[in-house]
């Protein structure tokens, strides 16, 4: 019990971190946009991803390294003035005039679309400007921040939520740079790019297309992928990726193209050679860590693969989440052209297959790496729509409390980060599992959830960000959701056994 309080507080404290992150992130914007302003006055700046712990940013022009330094120099002349922002609540119409003024058509096309009467808009140095994440009352508490080319475009750099006093070294990570270009060609086939586009389609009744698109382009991947491995004739497959992401649906639609192409597919889960209970390693708060790479039996499980790709019967072991042990499971035997496909947090850390050969392994991320931007400064965060899913599944299907879901969600984030996040550029495939209409089918069910936070509970302020989110959506129906989407491995209907 004290325990389970002790982790309610910090979770609460991750909560509270995490939206004053949000809140550094939003000042940023918009000094950015300002300052972008100030220099090239007719080019539409673009706020996109996250990557190399920034955003990544990019105007209609490519901007010169001297650009940049000047677009710098500033943002910093901005921040150190300490110059007010302003709060103002506005019509809907008043706030389509100010944006009508500047140009942000993608703005105006949102507001057409959504079902509100009034607006809270930010002013800096006469510029307007709109944030889901209100940002600070002054540019000077958003201090640091840099600058780096990242053709075609640059990626703005600042702290991590953990600590907003200390700037990251800037990690380019191309490979995940190419599966967002490659989500965005994605959406460029379906002609829609933000929130007020995706909205104006469904109330021109084009939400089956969309879902039947987005849904197909999914199935093209992972054929695409299916294909590699046959073709490349990778014996073990390891996929790997954040809470939430989809794995579980994504490895069996794998599994079914591998059929497809005359494979034989073995699935194995890397959480049943977690340790007993007394062998589970512990954080530094004394809990057991099934996170950390010390929590896998890694000699049984590399000893189990070798002898299953030499063709030889294993016992596979079954962990019981409910005794902490670990139990007798399936008997297996790899057949002629049969692959295994492994899953698990830690699968691209080669520590964990020591011994299996590089060149018959074949690793695969996989994330929900959103695309879909609010407008051209209001990026939807990766990290939002996991835990909506997370929020959908785990209270409906798991007997979680919101609260519990919500707090836990800060030391989630921070297992992603020790140990998959470094490992993810060491992908030989990358899936982003996002599906570009989720956020409007995930409405009906979050809404009552969240509704249940009131107002003078502690994690009021978290649950109103998210239901804010939703006011920017419209609703689009579940029901033409295939049964073998990854969506349905959240919001229930799925084809496939979990």
């Amino acid at each position: 019990m004290v325990s389970e309080i002790i982790e309610e507080k910090e979770g609460i404290e991750d909560i509270k971190r995490l939206n004053l992150w949000r809140r550094y992130q939003s000042t940023l914007s918009f000094i950015l946009y300002v300052a972008v302003r100030r220099l090239f006055p007719k080019s539409r700046l673009r706020i996109e991803h996250s990557i190399g712990q920034g955003f990544y940013c990019y105007l209609e022009h490519r901007l010169s390294i001297r650009d940049l330094q000047n677009l710098e120099k500033v943002m910093k002349e901005i921040i150190a003035k300490g110059i007010p922002i302003e709060r103002l609540l506005c019509t809907k119409q008043e706030a389509m005039r100010l944006f009508a003024r500047d140009g942000l058509k993608d703005k105006i096309t949102l507001l057409r679309n959504i079902d509100l009467k009034k607006i809270f808009l930010y002013r800096l140095l006469g510029h307007y400007n709109s944030f889901l994440v209100p940002p600070f009352d002054f540019t000077n508490k958003s201090p640091l921040f840099y600058i780096k080319d990242f053709p075609p475009g640059f990626v703005m750099v600042f702290p991590h939520w953990r600590n907003l006093k200390k700037l990251p070294e800037f990690s380019p990570q191309f490979r995940l740079a190419r599966i967002f270009y490659e989500y965005l060609e994605w959406v460029k086939v379906l002609g829609i790019t933000d929130v007020g586009e995706l909205n104006s389609a469904i109330k021109k009744g084009r939400g089956a297309e969309i879902i039947r698109v987005s849904e197909a382009l999914h199935e093209k991947k992972i054929v695409y992928i299916a294909d590699r491995i046959t073709n490349e004739k990778r014996k073990i497959v390891l996929i790997a990726g954040p809470s939430s992401a989809g794995k579980t649906t994504f490895t069996k639609r794998l599994a079914v193209q591998l059929l497809v192409n005359g494979l034989r597919p073995l699935i194995i889960s890397v959480d049943d050679y977690f340790f007993p209970h007394s062998k589970t390693p512990r954080d530094e708060k004394g809990r057991l860590d099934f996170e950390s790479i010390k929590a896998v039996d890694l000699e049984k499980l590399n000893q189990d693969m070798l002898e299953i790709i030499e063709g030889k019967r294993v016992i596979l072991p079954k962990f019981n989440f409910k005794t902490g042990e670990r139990e007798r499971g399936p008997v297996v035997r790899l057949p002629p052209y049969g692959v295994v496909l492994i899953e698990g947090i830690h699968c691209l850390n080669d520590e964990l297959t020591y011994k299996i050969p590089i060149f018959i392994k074949f690793k695969i991320y996989i994330s929900a790496l959103t695309q879909l931007n609010i407008d051209d400064h209001n990026r939807i965060s990766t990290t939002d729509t996991r835990l909506l899913r997370r929020i959908v599944r785990d209270t409906h299907y798991r007997g979680y409390d919101l609260k519990g879901v919500l707090c836990r969600w800060g030391s989630v984030r921070s297992g992603e980060e020790r140990n998959i996040y470094p490992f993810q550029e060491q992908a030989d495939e990358m899936f982003n599992s996002a599906l570009l209409y989720e956020p409007a089918v995930l409405k009906k069910y979050c809404l009552p959830i969240l509704k249940r936070i009131k107002r003078d509970e502690v994690l009021y302020e978290e649950a109103k960000r998210l239901l804010d989110f939703f006011t920017l959506f419209n609703e689009l129906s579940d029901r033409d959701v295939p049964s073998n989407s990854i969506l349905r491995e959240f919001i229930g209907g799925s084809s496939f056994v979990y």
